[in-house]
C-alpha cells in the first residue's frame, strides 16, 4: 500500500527535492488536479523521463487527478532550463507525430478511466491560438525583466557565450500561462517537475495569484545522476528509450541490471512501486551477498515488466541468462541472439550448408577443436551443443537448423559460444 499521503510518499522515496509553502497541507486536505509537462522532442520517452512519470503514478494512486501536458506549443520552442545551448526548433508535423508516441507510452503507467482518470492535454490548443498582443497584455505585463533574469535557469544561460534568445527567454511566460489556463479550465492547483523547473513553476504560481487570486502550489523532484556524477540514462551506446524499436527490451533490462551498487537502492525507490520496506529488505540481502546482485535483478525485473510487459521481461531474462552459462537460446529470436552474443566469436556459414555440413567440421570451424577426431570426442562426451541441443558427431547441419534461417549457435561447455551467420538463401 502507498504511504498515507502523496507528500510523505514522495519524501520517503527521496523524490521530493523542494515544495512551495502550503503544498504539503494541500495534498493532505484535498483531492488535487496536478500536472507535469513533457517536451515532445522525440516520439518516445526515455529512462530520464521516468521520474516525472512515476510522480504522476504516485499522484494518481493517492486519489489525485494527473494531467500530462504534452507541449505541442512549448515543444516548438524548447525549454532553456538545464540547457547550455538553444534547441533546434521542430515543425508542427514533428511535434504532432511525437505527441502521439508519448501518449501511447503514458497509457502504460496511468489509468485513463475512473474518478481520478488521467488526461493528456496539448498546450498547443491554447498557445497556438492566442495572439502576440493578447499574450503581452494578459501575461507579459505581470512579469518584470528583473524578475525573469533573477531565475537561475536564465542567469546561467546569460553567462554563457551563446547567450539566450528572446524565443527561449519567453519560455517561462509560456509555461506560466499553461499553469494559469489549467487552473482556469481544470481547477489545477499543483504542478510537479524536476528541480530545474523551480523557476518556471514558481512563475506560474505567481501569475495565478495575480490574475485569479488563487493559491497554487509546486513540488519538484531531484535531478537524477549516477554515483559517478553522470547524467542518468546516458550510456556509451546512446539514450535508453522506452520504445522497444529504439531500445530492445533486452538492452533495456541490461541497463537496469548494470546499475551500480551505490545507486540501486535509490533507483528502486524512484522507479518502482515496491513498498519501501520491501526495498530495504532487498538492499540488505544484496549487501550480504553482493555477487548475487539481488537488488539489481529486482530493479531490472520491475521496471522492464512495467514498460514492456511480462512476456518481454521473460524473454529478456532468458537472453540475459545466456551470458552466465545458465540460459538457453530456445524461444529467442535471431535478432535477440545477435544482440546478446554480439561480442562472441562468429563466422559465416560454410558454402555447403544447403546440402548439409558435418557437425564435427562445423565445430572445427568454430575453433572448438583442432581436428575432426578431437571434435568427435568433444561431441561424444556431451560437451558440445547446437542451439542448446546435443547432437551426434556424424549429424549434418543444414539451413533448417538455423534459428529463423539466420543464425546457428554452437556452445562448448557452459560459456563458450560461437555464432554462425547464415547468408540469405
Amino acid at each position: 500500500m502507498p504511504a498515507a499521503n502523496l507528500y510523505e510518499e514522495l519524501k520517503s522515496r527521496g523524490l521530493l527535492f523542494d515544495a512551495t509553502e502550503g503544498a504539503r497541507a494541500a495534498t493532505e486536505s484535498e483531492k488535487l488536479t496536478a500536472y507535469i509537462g513533457f517536451d515532445p522532442t522525440a516520439a518516445s520517452l526515455h529512462v530520464g523521463s521516468l521520474l516525472p512519470v512515476m510522480a504522476l503514478v504516485h499522484l494518481q494512486r493517492h486519489g489525485h487527478t494527473p494531467i500530462a501536458i504534452v507541449g505541442g506549443g512549448t515543444g516548438m520552442i524548447g525549454d532553456p532550463s538545464g540547457k547550455t545551448a538553444e534547441r533546434k526548433l521542430q515543425t508542427r508535423e514533428q511535434v504532432a507525430e511525437n505527441m502521439a508516441g508519448l501518449r501511447g507510452q503514458l497509457e502504460r503507467f496511468l489509468d485513463f478511466t475512473g474518478p481520478s482518470a488521467a488526461r493528456v492535454i496539448d498546450n498547443g490548443d491554447w498557445l497556438t491560438s492566442i495572439s502576440f498582443v493578447d499574450f503581452l497584455r494578459d501575461v507579459g505585463k505581470h512579469f518584470t525583466i528583473n524578475y525573469m533574469t533573477a531565475k537561475e535557469s536564465v542567469k546561467r544561460r546569460l553567462e554563457q557565450e551563446e547567450g539566450l534568445s528572446y524565443t527561449e527567454f519567453s519560455y517561462m511566460l509560456l509555461q506560466s500561462y499553461d499553469y494559469l489556463v489549467l487552473n482556469e479550465r481544470e481547477g489545477c492547483l499543483l504542478q510537479l517537475g524536476g528541480s530545474d523547473q523551480w523557476g518556471n513553476i514558481t512563475a506560474g504560481i505567481e501569475l495565478i495569484r495575480r490574475v485569479r487570486g488563487v493559491r497554487a502550489h509546486g513540488m519538484v523532484m531531484p535531478l537524477v545522476t549516477t554515483s559517478a556524477g553522470v547524467k542518468f540514462g546516458k550510456t556509451e551506446a546512446g539514450t535508453i528509450w522506452l520504445d522497444a524499436s529504439l531500445t530492445s527490451p533486452y538492452r533495456f533490462y541490461q541497463f537496469w541490471l548494470n546499475t551500480d551498487d551505490q545507486d540501486v537502492e535509490k533507483y528502486l525507490k524512484y522507479f518502482t512501486l515496491l513498498p519501501v520496506e520491501e526495498i530495504d529488505a532487498a538492499v540488505q540481502a544484496h549487501t550480504a551477498e553482493p555477487h548475487r546482485r539481488t537488488a539489481q535483478r529486482l530493479l531490472a525485473a520491475e521496471v522492464t515488466r512495467t514498460v514492456h510487459g511480462a512476456d518481454e521481461l521473460a524473454r529478456a531474462e532468458r537472453a540475459s541468462a545466456l551470458l552466465f552459462g545458465g540460459g538457453s537460446v530456445q524461444g529467442l529470436s535471431a535478432a535477440e541472439i545477435g544482440e546478446v552474443l554480439n561480442e562472441v566469436p562468429s563466422s559465416d556459414a560454410p558454402a555447403g550448408l544447403a546440402d548439409g555440413v558435418l557437425l564435427s567440421d562445423m565445430v572445427m570451424q568454430a575453433g572448438f577443436a583442432s581436428s575432426r577426431a578431437e571434435a568427435r570426442r568433444l561431441i561424444a562426451g556431451g560437451g558440445l551443443y547446437l542451439n542448446d541441443t546435443a547432437r551426434a558427431a556424424d549429424d549434418r547441419v543444414t539451413r533448417e537448423d538455423a534459428i529463423e534461417g539466420q543464425v546457428i549457435v554452437l556452445r562448448k561447455g557452459k560459456r563458450s559460444y560461437h555464432v554462425i551467420r547464415c547468408n540469405p538463401a
